[in-house]
């Protein structure tokens, strides 16, 4: 039992679970405009995803060049190496235009995280900007590049998608800032910081309306995935409203996250 956990915490820790996440979510932007044999897109966003969440989480440590690691900190060290590697060979896999696209990506998650200018903090510590910030980064991941790479016109169900997108990973990130209302220094001045728990849950709740509705207006909407994203908006809000500081870490860092999977695998079954 003790070794399943230790093997379960390290796929937590190791930003495994989120890059499956965001693996499921180029996966569905490739299956909501029809394309067919592109895995390199969709490796590059989980090897990236791993590489870029375990530095954001643990670069502190590198730089603080900590002599005692433990073990389990080792292992995602040489994780992130070896995913490094393949981020490395799926990119030059990619098209050109991904590629400069991914690159601007890549500087907006180092603007995050590390302090580019003297005596000012990294773009994380910026106070209201964080949440704004990543869903960015999720929406040029797994909409932005999957499209680019796959050559596609841009018509305004892109644009749809894209704010569809933006929505969708904001309110994902309402239910984390209020489980760890907490710990979040004040500076940071996260939503529930600013407005307190029950208004965001009730801002969260209402954007799923223009995130669900936002499906008509594209040019061929499909009603199974109507069906689908509406059981996903029934999901989340269910999170969302459960959501409290004294949640587990697992409440968020799993079953929040095993959300995009659980859409992706509906809208694969119904097809």
């Amino acid at each position: 039992m003790r070794i399943f956990k230790k093997i379960f915490n390290f796929y937590i820790d190791g930003s495994i679970h989120v890059a499956l996440s965001c693996y499921a979510l180029v996966c569905m932007t490739q299956q909501m405009f029809q394309v067919s044999q592109d895995e390199t897109t969709a490796y590059f966003a989980f090897f990236g995803t791993i590489v870029g969440y375990n530095f954001v989480k643990y670069e502190a440590l590198a730089r603080a060049k900590k002599a005692q690691m433990r073990n389990e900190l080792k292992a995602i060290s040489i994780l992130s190496f070896l995913s490094l590697l393949a981020v490395g060979f799926y990119f030059f896999q990619l098209q050109r235009i991904t590629q400069i696209v991914s690159v601007a990506f890549l500087i907006l998650t180092l603007l995050y995280t590390l302090p580019f200018f003297p005596n000012r903090e990294n773009a994380r510590n910026w106070a209201g900007l964080k949440i704004y910030i990543v869903a960015l980064c999720w929406v040029g991941v797994t909409v932005v590049l999957p499209v680019l790479n796959a050559e596609i016109n841009i018509t305004s169900d892109f644009y749809l998608k894209c704010i569809q997108r933006f929505i969708l990973i904001f309110v994902f990130i309402l239910i984390f800032e209020i489980i760890d209302l907490a710990n979040d220094d004040p500076y940071l001045q996260t939503v529930p910081q600013q407005i307190g728990v029950r208004p965001t849950k009730i801002a969260g709740i209402l954007l799923l309306i223009p995130f669900y509705f936002l499906e008509f207006l594209k040019t061929n909407f499909d009603q199974k995935q109507l069906i689908v994203n509406l059981i996903l908006v029934s999901i989340i809000s269910l999170f969302l409203l459960f959501a409290n500081e004294k949640s587990s870490k697992y409440y968020t860092s799993f079953w929040v996250e095993s959300i995009p999977i659980l859409w992706w695998l509906m809208l694969v079954f119904i097809q």
